[in-house]
């Protein structure tokens, strides 16, 4: 049912029988009222000036003639309007029920629940396919954040779990009270709080509430300022961190400037090189680079490392998602670098990728951001 006082079926027959009487009134109206006296102009003008008596008899005639014909053709095109509307209703309102239905079970929580498409033109078919796409989302979703919180707890569990086992160790005089226990002790919660800030951070700009204080800034500052600030944690681990030269200056004095938070953005390159240097072995190589692309900036990094098999790569963005769950954990990574840096880049207006051959390719990181264009001179 569409509303409190009846189905939209219902509705649309009484629009059609609507039509059809007001068509069939107005139509008797302007016959009585018009026909008459130009049907008595058409017949004196045929046989001549007629009777008073005979042209009231021709009045009567044509009057009952025209309300004969009006009746039968009212009542033909009333039980073809209920025919034709009783198809048509049936045929329209039958997918949205189905779609009401489906809406029901999506807000009871079954999100697998889909919606056929009618063929009853192109506006439905445009809704069904909406509909559809909304609901995969929900469930790409809800299927995210039972994940988010698995792992979460996971994060969770794994230092407070160290942490009480420290702490009945020194309880039970397993462990002596001294400094190298407490340091022990320390950095476990260290990591819960790092783990807390990620989250807080993430959250703060997917909601769009981080205080950014934009400034234009030339990308290849931003690219040679990282690389020059991972190049030490590169040489311990035998890894060359290299930048691509600038590019030409040309004409154009906004070619390669960006507004953005530079401290933001710095930390959201920085998470990327420090992701491709936690997956590149000893004597590979890590390159930044940037380049203008028309009316966007790219800021890349490429690594020469383990890369990214096709399957995971539309889901290394998602929080606490590993390609490899158990060398991730192994190597320090929460899983969640990429997703501050995914939320870092959009607060900018800007998008992420990531692209990779397959393993043993490499990984390439693109960070694609709107060109800032300085203000015209009066």
């Amino acid at each position: 049912m569409i509303g409190p006082r009846g189905g939209l079926g219902a509705r649309l027959l009484l629009a059609l029988l609507l039509v059809v009487l007001v068509g069939g009134a107005t139509l008797l109206v302007v016959a009585l009222a018009l026909a008459p006296g130009l049907f008595r102009t058409h017949v004196e003008q045929a046989v001549g000036p007629v009777s008073p008596g005979l042209a009231a008899h021709l009045d009567t005639a044509f009057a009952r003639a025209v309300l004969i014909s009006l009746a039968v053709a009212v009542t033909a095109a009333t039980g073809v309007a209920l025919a034709v509307g009783v198809f048509v209703t049936r045929r329209a309102v039958r997918p949205i029920e189905e779609l009401s239905r489906a809406a029901s079970a999506i807000a009871a929580g079954d999100y697998a629940v889909r919606v056929h498409e009618d063929g009853l033109g192109s506006e439905l078919a445009t809704l069904t396919r909406a509909f559809n796409r909304m609901a995969s989302d929900l469930a790409g979703t809800e299927r995210t954040r039972a994940e988010m919180l698995r792992d979460l707890a996971h994060e969770l569990r794994t230092p407070l779990t160290s942490v009480r086992g420290y702490h009945e160790a020194i309880a039970d005089g397993v462990l002596p009270a001294d400094r190298a226990t407490f340091a022990r002790v320390d950095a476990e919660l260290s990591r819960v709080e790092r783990l807390v800030d990620d989250l807080d951070q993430v959250s703060r700009a997917e909601e769009r509430l981080l205080d950014l204080r934009l400034q234009p800034v030339d990308a290849a500052d931003l690219v040679a300022a990282t690389a020059d600030g991972a190049r030490a944690t590169a040489s311990e681990a035998g890894v060359s961190v290299l930048t691509s030269p600038p590019e030409e200056p040309g004409t154009d004095p906004g070619a390669g400037v960006v507004l953005v938070d530079p401290d933001r953005l710095h930390e959201a390159l920085a998470n990327l090189v420090t992701n491709a240097l936690r997956h590149t072995p000893a004597g590979g190589t890590v390159r930044l680079s940037s380049r203008t692309r028309g009316q966007v900036v790219e800021l890349t990094v490429t690594d020469t490392g383990e890369g990214i098999a096709a399957e995971h790569l539309p889901r290394v963005l998602e929080r606490f998602y590993r390609v490899d769950d158990g060398r991730s954990r192994t190597t320090g990574g929460s899983g969640i670098g990429l997703t501050i840096t995914r939320a870092l880049v959009e607060a900018h207006g800007g998008r992420v990728r990531i692209e990779s051959a397959g393993p043993g390719h490499g990984t390439t990181a693109v960070l694609t951001l709107p060109r800032w264009q300085p203000p015209s001179p009066r």
